[in-house]
């Protein structure tokens, strides 16, 4: 299943609810898995951005869906960037001309 990196920031919403941020990545995840995917990270991060979230997801389509939900509370911002893993990079690298 294709692999996705996404970087969060919070909003101002999201960070004066900080508090729920926990819940809200458990309902998160939760709609990852219903939408047939995982939640494979989490990490609270310094710097630009605040979270950074690694999930697998069956496509574009569904991750599209599940950010552009996810973005539509008002509590975050998102980048969301297809990951090769090291076999995928290994096949796309033999495939080269």
């Amino acid at each position: 299943m294709p692999s996705y990196v996404t970087l969060v920031k919070w909003t101002d919403q999201g960070i004066r609810n900080v508090k729920d941020a926990t819940k809200r990545m458990e309902a998160f995840e939760g709609a990852v898995k219903a939408a047939g995917g995982a939640l494979k990270d989490a990490y609270l991060v310094l710097g630009e951005y605040d979270l950074v979230v690694v999930t697998e997801a069956p496509n574009d389509e569904t991750v599209a869906r599940l950010t552009l939900a996810t973005g539509s509370m008002g509590n975050v911002r998102t980048t969301t960037m297809r990951a090769f893993n090291r076999e995928e990079f290994r096949k796309i690298i033999a495939s080269l001309p």
